[in-house]
Formats: structure tokens, C-alpha cells, sequence
């Protein structure tokens, strides 16, 4: 159980109340900490996936894991950068990113359950919602310069509309077994 990619899952996890800490700490280099912080969780995300296929060491435990590190991540960090921009774009953003990443979760456990499980798997388009995600989030923690903030909204907006587009193509995956099921 206790492998390479499932150590760097659980240092990730071990990474969030540390991040969330370092981000409000009245320091000028807070912010920049924070975001390496984040930073460094989301290179672990992807070196622990890497290495599990890479060193074949894939287990039932990381694949639980790893996706529960990963929502918790970022759920954390937008409910932050929610409060502490305090504006309508960054909450409605962060409310359509974890609602997804909930109603999501549930859909895949229960397509699971239906043996389906391959209907919903994770596609090409949800990577680069991840990408654009997790770029926008280290900007957004970090706030650089104004510049930075501003390519991070971007990045964000690109990011929930991704969220949502990856969403109905879930969805539309599942719809024959979620029309049976009525």
C-alpha cells in the first residue's frame, strides 16, 4: 500500500491544511509560499499518476486516493481565493467547479455500480479543465503583479466553462443507463 505514488498522494493531502495556514499569514511572502505550495501539490498529482503506470504500482488505495486529494486540493483552495477576493465572478466560479466535481464523483460511483464505470472516465477535455484550473488557481494565490490576476481570471473562466462543458459530456455518456434507470 505504502508505494512512491501513494506517498506523494498523502504528502498532497498533507499539503492542504499547510497551504491553507500559509496563506493567511501576515507576511509578505505568504502569498507566494502558498502558491508554491499549491504548486508543488499539483506537480505531486501528476508525478504520482505517472509513476503508479510507470512502476506498475497502481493499487485499489490509490486509486481511491488520488481523486479524493485531488478534490480536496482544490475545493480548499477556491473556497480560500473565494474569500479572500470576495467577488461575484470568484464564487459563482468556485461554487460550478466543486458542485461538478461532486455531482461528478457520485455519477461515476454510481455508473460503477452499474457496471459502467468506462462510460464515465476521465477524457481529454477534463485534463485540459485541470490544467487551465490548476494554472489559474497558483495565479490567483500568488497575485504576482496585476497582470497575473487578471490572465488568472481568465484562465478560471476557461476553466468553469470546461467544467461545465465536461459535465453535460458526463452526462451524455451516462444517459442511456440514467434513462433506464427512471
Amino acid at each position: 500500500m505504502w508505494n512512491i505514488p501513494n506517498t506523494l498522494t498523502t504528502f498532497r493531502l498533507l499539503l492542504i491544511p499547510v497551504f491553507a495556514v500559509i496563506f493567511y499569514l501576515p507576511y509578505s511572502w505568504a502569498f507566494f509560499a502558498a502558491a508554491f505550495i499549491f504548486w508543488l501539490a499539483s506537480v505531486t498529482d501528476i508525478l504520482d499518476g505517472y509513476l503508479a503506470r510507470k512502476l506498475e504500482q497502481s493499487t485499489p488505495f490509490g486509486a481511491f486516493l488520488d481523486p479524493v486529494a485531488d478534490k480536496v486540493m482544490v475545493s480548499v483552495a477556491l473556497v480560500v481565493l473565494a474569500t479572500h477576493y470576495q467577488n461575484m465572478f470568484m464564487t459563482v466560479a468556485t461554487i460550478v467547479i466543486i458542485s461538478r466535481e461532486i455531482v461528478i464523483s457520485a455519477l461515476r460511483e454510481w455508473m460503477a455500480e452499474q457496471g459502467k464505470r468506462g462510460h464515465v472516465a476521465v477524457s481529454s477535455l477534463g485534463k485540459f479543465k485541470t490544467a487551465a484550473q490548476m494554472l489559474a488557481i497558483i495565479g490567483l494565490i500568488w497575485q504576482f503583479a496585476p497582470w497575473m490576476v487578471t490572465l488568472s481570471y481568465a484562465l478560471l473562466a476557461i476553466a468553469t466553462l470546461l467544467t461545465v462543458v465536461s459535465m453535460v459530456q458526463y452526462f451524455y455518456a451516462a444517459r442511456t443507463e440514467l434513462i433506464k434507470s427512471q
